[in-house]
């Protein structure tokens, strides 16, 4: 199967490019939209994955990673103390699923939504036409391009 690129966001001060840096890998818990869950049902051992730090000043691609394990089940829908505990959640059926990703890389120059957004050839980037969604599908060359910009060659 091909190589698939995508772009996960995270405010930096609920989990950013350092801590990721720092753990070299997390559980990508919490996403509770439909669209989000598809497409990271839909990543593959070593996909790449533009890092994006949302609601931030500014918000920027932070850096890069990969996608180190398959969707899995989120344990935090069945965690009543979790803030992403969802009761209609069934253990036996799962609504939410999670993939693991890994520390690639911390961008030299943070790529900013502003800067993507002058880029003519990322005007059809889903972080520009459907800015909201946190784990979005981003073509080979958006992807190269974006991390040419972060200093990532």
């Amino acid at each position: 199967m091909a190589k698939r690129f995508w772009l996960m966001k995270s405010e930096p001060e609920v989990y950013s490019i350092d801590d990721l840096q720092r753990d070299g890998s997390t559980a990508w818990t919490g996403v509770r939209n439909f669209k989000a869950r598809n497409n990271m049902c839909a990543m593959s051992v070593g996909d790449e994955v533009l890092f994006y730090h949302s609601n931030a000043d500014p918000s920027c691609v932070a850096g890069i990673a990969r996608v180190a394990r398959t969707a899995y089940p989120d344990p935090t829908q069945f965690d009543k103390k979790s803030e992403y505990y969802d009761r209609k959640s069934d253990p036996d059926d799962p609504t939410w699923e999670l993939v693991d990703v890994a520390f690639v890389a911390k961008a030299k120059t943070p790529v900013s939504l502003a800067d993507v957004k002058a880029d003519a050839e990322l005007g059809e980037m889903e972080l520009v036409r459907y800015g909201r969604l946190s784990v979005q599908s981003v073509t080979k060359e958006e992807f190269d391009r974006v991390k040419q910009k972060a200093g990532l060659r």
